[in-house]
Parts: C-alpha cells; sequence; structure tokens
C-alpha cells in the first residue's frame, strides 16, 4: 500500500506499508494523557497547519488511528507537535537511500562561506 502524505505544495511523500485497513491492533494508539495546557496547545498547532493547509480534516467514515500527537515544548516555551509513529515502524518499507558520511559530510561544510540555520516548520 502506498501512503501519500502531507499537503505541502511542490513535495510529494509516499509511504510504502505492508499493511492494509483495517490496521492491525497494534497501530491502533489513543491518546497519551494530556494536561489541559498541552491539550490546548497541539488544538493550537492543528489550527495553525489546518490554516497553512498543510493537512486537512478526515471525514466521518475516515479512521486513522496510527499516531497520536505529542507536543514538544522548549525552556522557552516554544512548542512543536509531532506525532509518534514508533508502532508503524515494523510496517514500513526500507528505503535503500545512502546516508552520507559524517566525515564527507563535515568535508563538505569546512568549504562553505556561510552556515546558517533555518527552522522551516512554517514555511509556505
Amino acid at each position: 500500500m502506498v501512503v501519500t502524505l502531507g499537503k505541502i505544495k511542490g513535495h510529494d511523500i509516499e509511504l510504502y506499508l505492508d499493511v492494509e485497513r483495517p490496521y492491525p491492533h497494534i497501530l491502533r494508539r489513543p491518546p497519551y494523557p494530556a494536561s489541559l495546557e498541552t491539550r490546548k496547545g497541539i488544538q493550537k498547532h492543528i489550527n495553525e497547519l489546518l490554516y497553512m493547509d498543510v493537512i486537512r480534516k478526515i471525514g466521518h467514515n475516515e479512521i486513522v488511528e496510527i499516531t497520536t500527537p505529542v507536543l514538544i515544548t522548549w525552556h522557552d516555551r516554544k512548542s512543536r507537535l509531532c506525532g509518534d509513529f514508533r508502532a508503524l515502524n515494523n510496517y514500513t518499507k526500507e528505503d535503500r537511500y545512502p546516508i552520507p558520511s559524517i566525515p564527507h559530510a563535515l568535508d563538505k561544510l569546512a568549504k562553505a562561506r556561510y552556515i546558517t540555520k533555518m527552522e522551516l516548520n512554517q514555511a509556505p
């Protein structure tokens, strides 16, 4: 089964799974217990992603229970919405794309004139 993820324009992400619906019980994840403040933070991030057209609401006949939202908060009170997809790892087909070695990456970085850090989680 091929699953197309996300709605970021110009970027198609395909995930190849060895599982069909209905999903096995191990993939059906109930939400983690969360405080009222955490639930509000999760809802805020979801609303932002809906507004930016990165995600969409699912229909009443669609059942997607393969993750549960997790809110990661830093010391400066900024937060990021993540999903816990660990249970899905056993059903994901490996992508054999080679990861560059650290020495190779450092060698390329040594020749750089400018080095920047960018946070692209809200890029259009």
